[in-house]
């Protein structure tokens, strides 16, 4: 883990519960639990830095100027995925759980995310097409290892509803498109650090677009969030991961919590009051 000082406030709510469980083919499934609570002070930290996933601080007024409107009307209408509307709150929950595991593969487990899925975004209530989450982790800064690594993280989330689905399954599934993804994601990502003047970042990404000629290590996740009540760990025990081209590189992770759709409608509430 990183240092403590450097890890957002609302990860320490998010703890590992020790429990394991294994999949129908033998894998192992870490569970972790997010356990919030309605404290001011780290719920506006969090709220910043989700806001920050979509706009930069410094853009916010520029982007309004024209429309209007004030810093949060112009959030909730043209940045943010809608509250209820259509396939705005499913986009709410989707964007939640990639940018949570973001946030859990970049401050616990030590990897360069960059932070460009979001900002970018043309329609709110649409979600980025690509590998969900991308992180990097160069062994020996300015040098080539083939013990770099590259990892890839497939993310479903179940925040409603009467019945627990296959979520995890479902995300072992959209995992093993990612080699096919890849190549596009980094491009995406490459050229959106660019167009933000962060052009060294853009130079991290240049390492990992030729495997052939610059070996490293390829590790893929499946992550499945869900509401407490939405848990089933006997239905988690029936994925199957057997076709999966990376098997033996597949991390699998579950984070619950305590009805986490009202914490999603609460963090973009504050994210655009607090703009």
């Amino acid at each position: 883990m990183l240092q403590e000082a450097l890890v957002p406030l609302h990860l320490k709510w998010l703890r590992d519960t020790k429990e394991r469980l294994k999949t129908s083919d033998g894998k192992n499934v870490v569970v972790w639990e997010l356990c919030y609570q309605m404290d001011e002070e780290v719920l506006s930290c969090w709220a910043k830095h989700f806001r920050n996933q979509y706009c930069f601080e410094e853009e916010i007024d520029k982007l309004r100027d024209g429309t209007g409107l004030n810093r949060a009307d112009f959030i909730r209408q043209f940045i943010f995925p809608d509250k209820s509307d259509g396939f705005g709150p499913g986009i709410r929950a989707g964007d939640f759980g990639e940018i949570l595991v973001s946030d859990f593969l970049e401050f616990i487990l030590g990897y360069w995310v960059p932070r460009t899925r979001y900002n970018k975004k043309d329609i709110p209530d649409e979600s980025t097409k690509g590998c969900d989450v991308v992180g990097f982790k160069v062994i020996e800064k300015g040098e080539e290892s083939t013990n770099d690594i590259l990892r890839t993280f497939e993310v479903k989330t179940q925040f409603s509803g009467d019945k627990a689905k296959t979520r995890l399954q479902d995300a072992v599934n959209g995992s093993a498109n990612d080699p096919t993804k890849i190549g596009v994601s980094l491009n995406a990502i490459k050229r959106r650090l660019l167009s933000m003047g962060k052009e060294d970042d853009a130079k991290r990404i240049s390492r990992f677009q030729n495997p052939e000629d610059h070996p490293y290590r390829e590790k893929s996740g499946a992550a499945a969030l869900f509401s407490s009540n939405l848990y089933d760990p006997n239905l988690i025990k029936t994925t199957n991961c057997q076709n999966h081209p990376n098997v033996a590189n597949l991390t699998l992770l579950i984070i619950r919590g305590d009805d986490l759709m009202h914490l999603v409608h609460e963090l973009y509430r504050r994210s655009a009051d607090e703009a």
